[in-house]
């Protein structure tokens, strides 16, 4: 089994191993699997924009053709030169390509693949974790100590410091797509340019909760028990362009939040303590609600929502068209039974 962890990660992504040219980019941080996707691009050929060097596919596509994907790894470059392939994968499957790309072995061609979340027994996760020539790269939210390195690298190209409150509320936004985060670094580290060091009020003044503030609402009122703020706020999302499935991976995090502290409360861990403390940090103004979700469900309840929400997440890749719809119907079912206490 080919899947790397930790640092294995960080040191294949700093020296792509040659003898691995397939490399699948799957989890739940869209911007970190596109950011890696972006880096590994850059750095298997010399132009990306280059047409003769770099070719995209759309996943669900090749699952009607998969021979397309070997066709295309086997291509010998016009002028000479290394190539690279950028596969967009969606909800059909197209191991098949992967595993005979596998066996044949690829020269002087990278592919690489972006996926969502993909569960372990996903055809196109075993396939790259069983072929020796292949990698899987989990991309999940970055943990706290993710964070304080990516503010530290951020602040070191800006030449600036930042006050310890200041960081504080800061680690506090940042977290939940690792895109939307350097974004957000990079506009507060704009903003402060020539300030020297940056202070709480330049963190409130500039930063937006980059960690899903848009999203909370729908979320926090569905554990709340308020199908009425749900139904409202669903609707702003989607007004807005938001993808469902986001929807559903922003309710799977808190949904497992809750989990890891409601089992905290059963072992003696005052309920203070767990809204002010732990990672990430909870925003003051969802404390209310979620004080509410805590005394709506039980470790139980919560461990069974968890698996509701799998099973969502699930369909709305499955069945793309409907995942609106799927999203909805979940939440307002989780908003529905929170009155149901227990």
């Amino acid at each position: 089994m080919v899947a790397l962890r930790g640092k294995e990660i960080d040191a294949f992504l700093a020296r792509p191993d040659a003898g691995r040219p397939i490399i699948l980019l799957y989890g739940p941080d869209a911007g970190l699997v596109r950011e890696r996707a972006d880096a590994l691009i850059a750095s298997a050929v010399d132009d990306p924009n280059d047409p003769f060097a770099m070719v995209k596919l759309d996943g669900d596509e090749l699952s009607a053709e998969p021979s397309r994907l070997v066709d295309e790894a086997m291509t010998v470059p016009l002028f000479g030169g290394r190539r690279a392939i950028r596969v967009r994968a969606g909800s059909r499957s197209f191991a098949s390509g992967i595993d005979t790309l596998a066996e044949m072995g690829v020269k002087d061609c990278r592919i690489v693949i972006e996926a969502g979340e993909l569960r372990p027994e996903s055809p196109l996760r075993k396939a790259c974790e069983r072929a020796k020539t292949a990698v899987a790269i989990g991309c999940y939210p970055d943990t706290e100590r993710d964070l304080a390195r990516l503010i530290e690298d951020e602040l070191r190209i800006a030449n600036l410091r930042i006050a310890q409150d200041a960081r504080a509320a800061l680690m506090s936004f940042l977290g939940g797509d690792r895109q939307a985060s350097r974004n957000e670094l990079r506009k507060l580290t704009l903003y402060a340019h020539g300030k020297g060091e940056i202070t709480l009020d330049d963190v409130m003044a500039v930063v937006a909760d980059a960690s899903e503030l848009k999203l909370d609402p729908i979320v926090d009122g569905a554990f709340a028990g308020r199908p009425d703020i749900v139904e409202t706020e669903f609707a702003k999302a989607m007004i807005a362009g938001t993808y469902p499935g986001v929807i559903i991976s922003a309710a799977q995090r808190q949904a497992a939040w809750l989990h890891k502290s409601a089992l905290a409360i059963a072992d003696g861990t005052p309920a203070s303590a767990v809204l002010d403390g732990g990672f990430p940090r909870l925003h003051f103004s969802r404390k209310p609600a979620v004080e509410t979700a805590l005394r709506n469900f039980s470790v139980t309840r919560l461990a069974a929502i968890i698996e509701q929400l799998a099973t969502a997440a699930l369909d709305t890749r499955k069945q793309s068209t409907l995942a609106a719809a799927i999203a909805q119907r979940t939440l307002m079912a989780i908003a529905a039974n929170a009155k149901r206490r227990g």
